[in-house]
């Protein structure tokens, strides 16, 4: 009998103007084993059991039982994406096990589905920076008409992603229900071109040009009610010397991007936050989600 292991990457989503479209896969994982198990039919948390009935209702395949464990490097309810890798690896070690039914971008649409947006489901699947085309919520898995387009590319190491990773917990859906329904023609504007300079530099690897593109009239204004400190650590990482800095997703994570000085960065995120927190410095993951099998022991 076999086990599958998969580690999935964090990822830092939004970027600043690219609300619900934009994300990049990070060095930080989760490691998500399953194996089949009909003796001893474990209660699985909700995450869990929500994409194996997903995955097997979309796979017409009978559902099985099946043990989960969940080895955690990511920061829960910090903007990172956990929700995605626990998602993820689920998804990807049930189709393993049931003979690879689906490809990859279809695991992709069945967690973007779970999700209820694409930004942390693409990177983690595909690895790298990516680009959803459509950025719509709910996009009903497998429908052809409605499927979400990704475009991928790879991030050079040189690239260093510093994160304020502060103690408060931000839930995402509290973090959407704050956001207003209408903004001005002239902000909708300012978000387009500044999320179109952003792709162009990581599509590039030209990072110079990332200087100036991660503002931001979407959410960050309104999301930083719930975390008063997002200006002042944005504005010390870029006097400090990043080329600008971010509210990573929803929050509470602030992510700054650089090629340099980037434990000068770290101090001054810290110092600016006046918030219990810790930083971690990271590179991007251009691999994605990744597969492992083993043998079960028993002991």
């Amino acid at each position: 009998m076999q086990q599958i292991a998969v580690r999935v990457p964090a990822s830092t989503s939004n970027l600043g103007p690219g609300f619900d479209c934009l994300g990049i896969a990070l060095r930080i994982y989760n490691t998500i084993t399953i194996a089949p198990d009909e003796l001893h039919r474990q209660l699985q948390p909700p995450i869990v059991s929500q994409a194996a009935g997903l995955f097997f209702k979309q796979a017409r395949r009978r559902a099985f039982s099946f043990s989960c464990s969940i080895m955690e490097q990511i920061p829960r309810c910090r903007g990172l994406g956990s929700s995605a890798t626990i998602r993820l690896g689920v998804l990807l070690a049930l189709n393993r096990l049931s003979g690879s039914p689906f490809d990859r971008f279809t695991i992709f649409e069945l967690c973007t589905q779970l999700e209820k947006h694409p930004d942390n489901a693409a990177p983690g699947t595909f690895g790298g920076f990516t680009v959803v085309g459509s950025a719509h919520c709910g996009v009903p898995a497998l429908n052809s008409d409605a499927c979400p387009t990704v475009q991928r590319f790879p991030v050079s190491p040189r690239l260093h992603f510093v994160l304020f990773v502060p103690e408060t917990e931000i839930q995402t859906a509290h973090a959407r229900k704050i956001l207003p329904s209408k903004i001005s023609h002239a902000a909708a504007v300012e978000n387009c071109a500044k999320a179109c300079a952003l792709t162009a530099a990581f599509a590039s690897q030209d990072y110079e040009k990332l200087l100036g593109t991660f503002d931001d009239h979407l959410h960050q204004p309104f999301r930083a009610k719930l975390m008063p400190f997002l200006p002042r650590v944005i504005a010390a990482a870029q006097q400090a010397g990043a080329f600008g800095a971010f509210l990573s997703g929803s929050g509470s994570t602030v992510a700054a991007v650089t090629l340099r000085a980037q434990k000068r960065i770290a101090t001054a995120m810290t110092r600016a936050a006046k918030t219990p927190g810790r930083t971690i410095i990271t590179q991007a993951d251009n691999r994605g989600a990744r597969l492992f099998r083993s043998p079960i022991t028993h002991h």
